[in-house]
């Protein structure tokens, strides 16, 4: 009996402790888990070839336990050939994915890497170099209207600032790049192309209808050169012996938005308007808080061409009217590392969208918003770190998540089980390359900014809506409508690479792109409920 009353105790406390570990990351996702979504995770838990796999899987969400294996962000060797010698034997004998072929397939059609300022389209002369091919303006009447803009001064003025971590294995990347390395797939099954993909022709995909994704050509645990990007780490930043950092404000945070701002900056829309707020507190107390010093100083300098990083940010910019304008950085990865639960990784994806988003009211920035996994946090502009006037962000190892500080910064589960770290590593300023545009929501077809997955959506949709700048007049768009994932799909659960514990995948689906990230949104976060904080706190917790 005793041993009986032990066993008891001991299944008892697994049962609990794998509800509490399965119920709380659902209980805290942002997201919301659709019928569709319910229905193809049943079908992902039949993939199993296994019985008892699939029933863990549904009783405890534990599924893949004789996967389980270390999963180090670097290899030795990083890029070891794939899919046999080449002699036209496919050595890989999982039966899943014909890595092999599909790179012999990407090989035979490879070409030169060049610029991202040069055109997809582009002719090769006789002397082997490469001729612009301009658009034909006569025939096209769609580049007949297209009135190429500037970027505002400001935006330049007030760009952001990454600090990338120290460590990091995985740089940012060019996205020209990225889809050299991509075959694609339509609802799981490879697609027989005969087009090379490239920045120019990608939403030409979206007349397929289904679960369009971009597949890599590698087994991505083989770790390729081109996952690491480590010719796109930035330079070096001088510091001249002082950081010139401008900490951040601290401020009353339970004092509501609407008594803190002049105007309704943090909600509005060609829709909604902005207009002014009346300040409720007495004159007398206005007064005096208009006679103290400033309780900052400006200090520091201004940073200089180091920085620069060969793969290029995407800067969109977004006029809400009411001499509002947003301003959203993109920052592409062509890998997303994701963290470790006691020894245990979760979260990869191939691909990794990035972003911050900077509001200007009449020229001055008013706010911030840095997204953070699958949601994010918006702050109020005196309430972020600066270099001079220029915002600083942190960049968490792996995931790149967006963060105000540097430190740890635990999510999700307690304990700080699960965190993202970040430090003061290479600064990237994204100011010195990037590929520049406008962009007009109201263009856009009413479903053409749903979920990339939503069925109901237009397939192709309005292309004029996105315009480049007139500092890169010929950068590609087509890319920007593309509505399938810049990544593999999740691995089935037959896959060796694959893995689910209490919810969490090993990998996970790549994510969609920045025409999907609610550029419309009148808030300054992307979802409805928007918090904006007036100060930063070092001890945040992971609730």
């Amino acid at each position: 009996m005793y041993w009986v009353r032990r066993g008891t105790i001991l299944v008892s406390l697994f049962l609990i402790i794998s509800f509490v570990a399965w119920f709380v990351p659902r209980a805290l996702d942002p997201t919301r888990v659709s019928p569709e979504r319910r229905a193809r995770d049943r079908l992902w838990v039949n993939s199993s070839p296994y019985f008892w796999d699939r029933q863990l899987c549904r009783w405890i969400s534990v599924c893949g336990l004789n996967h389980l294996r270390r999963d180090p962000a670097a290899l030795f060797n990083p890029n070891p050939p794939v899919g046999g010698d080449g002699d036209g034997d496919d050595d890989d004998d999982t039966g899943d994915l014909a890595f092999g072929e599909l790179r012999r397939r990407a090989l035979a059609a490879d070409v030169p890497p060049r610029s991202w300022e040069e055109p997809d389209d582009s002719s090769e002369d006789s002397a082997g170099g490469f001729v612009r091919q301009r658009p034909d303006m006569k025939r096209n009447p769609t580049e007949r209207r297209k009135i190429l803009k500037d970027i505002p001064d400001y935006v330049t003025k007030y760009a952001p600032l990454v600090h990338l971590y120290s460590g990091e294995q995985f740089w940012p990347s060019d996205i020209r790049e990225h889809i050299q390395h991509m075959n694609v797939s339509v609802n799981g099954e490879m697609l027989n192309q005969t087009n090379k993909w490239t920045l120019n022709n990608l939403n030409q995909l979206n007349e397929h209808r289904g679960f369009v994704v971009l597949h890599s050509l590698d087994d991505v645990e083989t770790r390729p050169d081109w996952l690491h990007s480590h010719f796109n780490r930035p330079g070096p930043f001088p510091d001249n012996g002082d950081d010139g950092d401008e900490h951040p404000v601290v401020d009353d945070d339970d004092m509501p938005v609407y008594r803190k701002e002049p105007t309704s900056w943090f909600d509005v829309d060609k829709q909604h308007p902005l207009h002014r707020i009346a300040d409720p507190r007495p004159k007398t107390h206005r007064q005096r808080r208009r006679s103290e010093p400033p309780r900052i100083a400006r200090r520091g300098h201004k940073p200089d061409a180091d920085g620069y990083s060969k793969a290029p940010a995407v800067l969109v910019i977004v006029d809400k009217g009411s001499g509002v304008v947003d301003a959203f950085w993109f920052f592409f990865y062509s890998y997303n590392l994701g963290q470790t639960v006691l020894g245990i990784r979760f979260g990869n994806h191939v691909g990794d969208w990035e972003h911050c988003m900077i509001r200007f009211e009449n020229g001055e920035p008013r706010g911030i918003f840095f997204s953070e996994h699958e949601g994010g946090q918006a702050y109020a502009w005196d309430a972020i770190e600066k270099r001079g006037v220029r915002p600083v962000i942190y960049s968490a190892v792996g995931s790149h998540a967006m963060y105000p500080l540097p430190g740890e910064h635990p999510y999700v589960l307690p304990f700080r089980m699960l965190k993202d770290v970040t430090d003061k590593g290479p600064i990237w300023d994204p100011s010195l390359n990037n590929y520049a545009y406008h962009y007009d929501y109201t263009k856009e077809n009413r479903w053409d900014t749903r979920d990339p997955w939503d069925d109901k959506v237009s397939r192709v949709g309005k292309t004029e809506s996105l315009v480049p700048a007139a500092s890169n007049p010929d950068a590609p768009t087509s890319w920007f409508h593309y509505r399938g994932r810049w990544g593999d799909e999740v691995y089935t659960l037959a896959d060796i690479r694959q893995w689910r514990l209490f919810g969490q995948y090993h990998y996970v689906t790549g994510p969609s792109g920045p025409k999907f990230k609610h550029l419309d949104r009148s808030k300054l976060c992307q979802s409805y409920r928007c918090r904006i904080l007036y100060k930063i706190d070092p001890k945040r917790t992971w609730y």
